[in-house]
């Protein structure tokens, strides 16, 4: 597992999700050191320069806790703060359950606490795909997205970095039907870089990163979303009483499509939570493109932990 680290003091983890890496938390690396932190910050399973297993299986819960659990151990601590965002969000949302006494708190960004699906997710990822283009769906199939995406990855990125941002274009693909449509196909045309919060440097490296590695790590947790499903079937519901801040952006395409009020059912199950920041004119990578409103929600967060 490759990580990046900086400062010293009670240590944060910060977990990323799809496509993100370790560089996905480039401005909260030394903000939160310089306030007193030792951040830690790995490629993810499946991601930039940590192991990527083939097999689908080696993305299941256990595994990837396991993972989690693991770092710790290597670097001789006992409990941390997790971060997640996105894929990094579901699973540090299951982190108190699976791993007890090794998680102090949690920071989760962009992906609320919801209930437990009543049927497996590949079953609702079907039905999303039966009524417009549903990348959950696409994913699943071993070897296409991974081959439009590999020999895309400028265009793929950033046109997906664009429709998910505080531009807020990415229900467009919704406007199209599964057969016969890849993902490039349905992402809205992104304006040149240099953005607001990206900048041709950093971008650059995502797709160095990416054009070396492929997507199929990232795509395989979706791929083990059933076995997730199953392995959780006891724990899901199991309250998140760790204290806990959720930060999300004012337009994260996620939000909106989980319902009119997507924090309702978090409360009920995160008895632990602290505290709630929606940051005006941010998406869904709310951490890059309002790093100074994240990085002083979590400093407020951590500050205000039991010692």
């Amino acid at each position: 597992m490759h990580v990046a680290e900086r400062g010293e003091g009670r240590p944060v983890v910060l977990c990323h999700g799809f496509p993100g890496l370790w560089f996905s938390w480039r401005h909260q690396l030394d903000a939160l050191a310089a306030a007193g932190y030792r951040v830690i910050a790995p490629d993810m399973r499946g991601y930039g320069r940590t192991s990527v297993p083939s097999d689908v299986a080696a993305y299941d819960r256990a595994h990837t806790v396991a993972d989690m659990v693991g770092l710790l151990d290597a670097l001789g601590l006992e409990q941390a703060v997790f971060a997640g965002h996105d894929f990094g969000a579901h699973l540090v949302w299951d982190l108190p359950a699976w791993a007890p006494g090794r998680v102090s708190a949690l920071m989760q960004l962009s992906v609320p606490r919801t209930p437990r699906l009543p049927v497996q997710p590949s079953v609702g990822f079907r039905y999303l795909a039966s009524q417009h283009f549903a990348h959950v769906h696409y994913f699943q199939e071993r070897g296409v997205a991974d081959r439009e995406l590999g020999e895309n990855t400028r265009e793929f990125l950033a046109k997906l970095f664009h429709a998910l941002s505080g531009a807020n274009r990415y229900l467009d693909c919704w406007e199209f039907p599964s057969e016969g449509n890849g993902y490039l196909d349905v992402l809205p045309e992104p304006p040149a870089l240099p953005w607001n919060w990206l900048d041709e440097d950093e971008f650059g490296y995502y797709v160095a990163e990416f054009e070396r590695t492929g997507f199929t790590g990232g795509l395989n947790w979706y791929r083990a979303e059933d076995a997730v499903w199953a392995q959780n079937e006891a724990l899901h519901e199991r309250p998140v009483e760790v204290p806990v801040t959720f930060i999300a952006g004012e337009k994260d395409p996620v939000l909106e499509m989980m319902g009119r009020d997507p924090f309702a059912a978090m409360r009920k199950l995160v008895p632990g939570l602290v505290s709630t920041h929606v940051i005006p004119g941010a998406g869904h990578f709310v951490q890059m493109e309002k790093p100074a409103e994240v990085n002083a929600a979590m400093i407020e967060f951590l500050g205000g932990l039991p010692a």
